[in-house]
């Protein structure tokens, strides 16, 4: 029996498209038919909905109304407001590589500085030439649309040894309402290699729709940051999927922050490929109004003797949606791992809604797992404190708040960093004030 799929008009778009933009986006015709291909793979998988269990929670065909046509490459205009968004959002001493509407902005970043201390490609030149940046393992809808629709990124690699002076920040500025942008980065992080990577994204438009990817692979023996702060516009919907692979004795910080965007999922892929690393991921929802958050991590413990923490907070005021999804994979001969998870959410309002979702899998057993999940609106008891010493009810709620997220935020290292975190934290305070 033959059986044909129905397109939703939702899917007969995406699938315009693609039609519409393969003839702009770069690459070789191994590449092209590696996009056909990943393409094909988004077309039989749909948009995910809630009736697939990692998407339970976040049904994209629900919540995002239809999919945007790619953006144009940016103009002199475009390229003018990026540059104010970027002053705006640059982290004090980071060196920028900056991406505008999903095109690679050579005149906002700073190449040159970065040349003496690592190797950068941009996607589009790597493209040319070799198709394997668009494959990885994962089967999943919008990492295959990444693949088919990805126009440009950034190709890092740190040799081995190296001890970078100053963080290396990756900006994607979208400056045109009614668009879409497809990026996807790789970094490669060699050993005993040190260094802090950050990845923002700010807004110099009102409603747009990003898909982006990034792969890091970090070698034997080095201690690396990895910092994502999104800051997006009220309208804009993020999806963003990482995939990580650790090596030997070394230790990563991985930070997240939510703090916009209509719509936004983090789906994170960790795996340990070597025995004695440290994992420490942490993470912040700051969410008002109608936003809708989404943190879905599996950290998959594929060796023995590896260490993984996850700090999770939550904010959710008005009727917006705080999602969190943690998976602790533990394989068979993974022996001796310690893998903890703590999610907390706090309630402003009585709308307001997180749901925690902590899973493990545990295939060893010789081994220290756990997690945890609570919900819960701020203490009365600490609030009347507060105001029987003269504070408005708003400032006394936000001294609650800062302290609650602290836990999360005071994981990163670096000074500069933190402070930056902090002030985005402040000014979500007073947005809601």
């Amino acid at each position: 029996m033959n059986v044909a799929v129905a397109k939703t008009g939702k899917g007969r778009a995406v699938s315009d498209l693609f039609t519409s933009a393969e003839g702009r986006l770069p690459g070789s015709p191994a590449v092209i038919a590696a996009r056909r291909e990943a393409f094909e793979t988004y077309e039989r998988l749909g948009l995910p909905h809630r009736r697939i269990e990692e998407w339970k929670y976040t049904d994209l065909r629900a919540l995002v109304g239809e999919v945007l046509p790619l953006a144009a490459a940016p103009d002199a205009a475009a390229l003018a407001s990026a540059a104010d968004a970027v002053k705006a959002h640059a982290v004090a001493g980071a060196r920028k590589l900056v991406l505008v509407d999903g095109v690679f902005a050579a005149g906002l970043s700073d190449v040159k500085a970065l040349a003496s201390e690592v190797g950068f490609k941009t996607l589009r030149e790597t493209l040319e030439k070799d198709a394997g940046l668009l494959k990885t393992a994962a089967v999943d809808a919008v990492i295959s649309l990444n693949a088919a629709m990805a126009s440009d990124g950034v190709v890092l690699s740190i040799a081995d040894g190296a001890q970078l002076s100053a963080p290396i920040q990756i900006i994607h500025v979208a400056t045109t309402d009614s668009a879409s942008a497809f990026t996807r980065s790789q970094v490669a992080i060699g050993k005993g290699a040190r260094a802090t990577i950050i990845e923002s994204f700010v807004a110099g438009a009102k409603a747009y729709q990003v898909n982006d990817a990034v792969i890091v692979s970090i070698g034997d023996d080095a201690d690396v940051a990895h910092i994502r702060l999104l800051d997006d516009a009220p309208d804009a919907v993020n999806i963003t999927s990482q995939f990580v692979t650790v090596g030997a004795n070394t230790k990563v910080n991985f930070f997240n922050m939510t703090s916009g965007a209509a719509v936004s999922r983090l789906q994170g892929f960790i795996m340990f490929a070597g025995e004695g690393s440290e994992l420490s991921i942490n993470g912040v929802n700051l969410l008002q109004k109608t936003e809708h958050g989404d943190t879905t991590l599996v950290v998959d413990h594929a060796v023995p003797n590896c260490v993984s923490r996850e700090i999770f907070r939550a904010v959710v005021d008005d009727r917006a949606h705080s999602v969190f999804q943690g998976r602790i994979i533990v394989r068979p001969d993974a022996q001796k791992t310690d893998g903890k998870m703590m999610t907390r959410a706090l309630l402003l309002s009585d709308e307001a809604e997180a749901d925690n979702k902590p899973e493990l899998e545990i295939f060893a057993d010789d081994v220290s797992c756990g997690h945890g999940a609570t919900a819960g609106a701020l203490d009365d008891n600490l609030l009347f404190y507060l105001k029987a010493r003269g504070l408005p009810e708003k400032q006394a709620q936000a001294l609650l708040i800062q302290a609650f997220v602290g836990e999360a935020i005071e994981q990163i290292a670096d000074d500069n960093l933190r402070e930056h975190v902090i002030g985005i934290a402040e000014r979500w305070l007073e947005r809601r004030s």
